[in-house]
């Protein structure tokens, strides 16, 4: 097994790394050159790196704002969109609330103008029965008054003879004159 000082920098090498330059095979690469070239890369890569950490510090800080920004919008738009639903169910609750007192309205008015017919054909109905009814009595007082008169007329057919007869035209004559007279 290696000693911790030959891992590190074996003896034979620090003479040709002070004189000649890095060694630069892989597998015999010490902690000392690997440390030198970590040390070269950090001095001149500091810049580079510190440049890519800050870009990318500020695409990371202008990401996070935008998610923000957008975070903001959509809850604003969130709140937009409640309000408008809330106003959509308020609206829907008032159009459901008309439409049922309209409905009620017109199920009175219906019931009303069913009533209001009702009660004309009710009236119709007992106009009519009336006016049959007098219709049908004034056909029984013609009937009644012509077979009265037909048989006044064969009663008095019978009885009249030719004395009766001139009698009653002096009766009436006389009547006539009487009425004139007391016209005059």
């Amino acid at each position: 097994m290696r000693s911790v000082s030959e891992i590190a920098a074996p003896s034979s090498y620090w003479i040709l790394a002070a004189s000649f330059g890095l060694n630069t095979n892989i597998l015999d690469i010490n902690l000392i050159n690997l440390i030198l070239v970590l040390g070269i890369l950090f001095y001149y890569g500091k810049g580079v790196l510190i440049n890519l950490l800050e870009n990318r510090k500020k695409a990371i800080l202008n990401t996070i704002q935008d998610a923000e920004e957008r975070y903001k919008e959509a809850t604003e738009k969130l709140e937009k969109a409640r309000t408008r639903l809330q106003q959509a169910k308020a609206k829907a609750d008032e159009i459901r609330t008309n439409g049922l007192n309209q409905l009620d309205r017109e199920r009175r008015d219906l019931v009303a103008a069913a009533d209001e017919d009702l009660k004309g054909l009710e009236d119709s109905k007992n106009y009519t029965i009336r006016f049959e009814k007098q219709r049908a009595i004034e056909q029984v007082r013609q009937q009644v008054s012509r077979l009265a008169s037909e048989r006044a007329l064969e009663s008095l057919s019978g009885r009249l003879n030719n004395e009766l007869h001139l009698r009653m035209i002096d009766y009436h004559i006389d009547l006539l004159k009487s009425v004139e007279d007391s016209a005059n």
